[in-house]
């Protein structure tokens, strides 16, 4: 990465200059550091619980402009660890939020609001602007996706990772060192692996690994240090360990080998295994999928006021039930894991509809069951928070 100069002693007002001063007295920094700081752009991928550390500590590090695309609202259950917003913020778009919470932290830096959900057709137009890019995001379509667009566009790719009480910190897309393709050439089967919201996570582990996002973000821009491009950090935090993975560039890799394949940006929900589902209407004016597999909790909730016989089955872990469940209406839990243990306890003959937190893990037991005869089993879209927002806003989400 090519590090512009900027002169060596630029002027600062004088609250500027007591407000950094502590970087001021730093050799590595120094005032022509804290311009270089103060000029530089920045994008975040996320203000969620990776997106609140960087952003914090970006802004009050200096960095002049820092872009943040994220299009979701302030939920009660992201104030465990998002610290870029609060109870009074709940239902108001994250940005908002984040602008207010950064224009007290430091009105010297400027938030770029970007409201959408980045794709394909609008990754390189947004980073064309910005110097380094941070992911703080938890999902791996777009994981994929920012990692191919700084490969394409010559950007730094920061990488960030939490799940329950690990992390993971990184470095991609800098020249002759690996990309994120290099270290997971495939996406693991959806699902496999699950979300931070239905693993759960400690709240302070993305404030650790947000923090480390940060400090390789502001080396990359003073041109300090030696940053984690070439290595994986790994972090343990019930046993407070560290330790390292050396990772080289594949050479084979299609997107930063010898001889690239991937030169444009793909759909990457469909890369990683994601078909949307279409829904088309069928005789009786219900909402059906194309493949007759899917539900929605108002269907549901229809098809149970109708009085209609149907079993409901519960995939999550015995932590989430304990938050909120549908065993009012007789729903049985057999956690995902313990399914092919516990199939005889199903009857393959009745109306079934599968349920987990969101609607990933309960698709992938649908396809188990129909592949031991279930041939009338359903996966309910959304999960049982689908059924809280739709349904019941009595049960809790989580």
């Amino acid at each position: 990465m090519s590090i512009p100069q900027y002169p060596e002693s630029p002027g600062f007002s004088p609250e500027e200059t007591l407000r950094y001063a502590r970087h001021l007295t730093l050799p590595e920094v120094g005032r022509a550091g804290q311009y270089r700081l103060k000029r530089s752009r920045v994008l975040v991928i996320g203000a969620g619980g990776l997106g609140s550390p960087v952003i914090m500590y970006l802004a009050a590090a200096g960095v002049g402009t820092i872009g943040v695309v994220d299009f979701d609202i302030v939920d009660a259950s992201n104030l465990q660890r998002q610290i870029l917003h609060g109870s009074s913020d709940l239902g108001s778009l994250k940005l908002d939020s984040a602008v207010e919470t950064i224009r007290e932290l430091n009105p010297h830096v400027h938030i770029e609001r970007y409201p959408v959900r980045l794709d394909s057709g609008n990754a390189l137009e947004i980073f064309a602007d910005y110097e380094v890019v941070v992911d703080g995001t938890d999902n791996f379509p777009t994981r994929y996706l920012a990692n191919d667009a700084c490969v394409l566009s010559g950007k730094p790719y920061v990488y960030g990772s939490i799940f329950r009480f690990e992390g993971q910190n990184s470095v991609f897309a800098m020249p002759g060192q690996p990309c994120y393709r290099c270290l997971f050439a495939e996406p693991p089967p959806p699902g496999l692996v699950p979300s931070c919201e239905e693993g759960g996570v400690l709240g302070v582990v993305p404030g650790i690994v947000g923090t480390i996002q940060t400090m390789e973000t502001i080396k990359l821009l003073l041109g300090i240090g030696e940053t984690l491009a070439g290595r994986v950090l790994m972090f343990d935090a019930l046993r407070m360990k560290f330790r390292e993975l050396r990772l080289k560039r594949d050479p084979g890799c299609p997107v930063c080998g010898d001889a690239p394949t991937v030169r444009e940006l793909i759909n990457y929900e469909i890369f990683c295994g994601i078909q949307p589902t279409t829904l088309n209407r069928n005789t009786n004016g219900s909402m059906m999928s194309e493949n007759n597999k899917d539900l929605t909790p108002t269907e549901l909730k229809a098809a149970l006021d109708r009085g209609e016989a149907i079993t409901l089955l519960d995939v999550r872990e015995p932590h989430e039930w304990e938050i909120g469940n549908l065993e009012s209406l007789g729903a049985k839990l057999i956690p995902l894991g313990d399914l092919p243990d516990r199939v005889e306890e199903l009857d393959p003959g009745a109306d079934l509809v599968v349920y987990c937190r969101s609607g990933a893990r309960s698709d992938r037991a649908v396809n188990f069951l129909r592949e031991q005869g279930f041939t009338r089993v359903r996966n309910l879209t959304g999960g049982i928070r689908g059924w809280s927002e739709e349904v019941d806003s009595s049960i809790p989400r989580y």
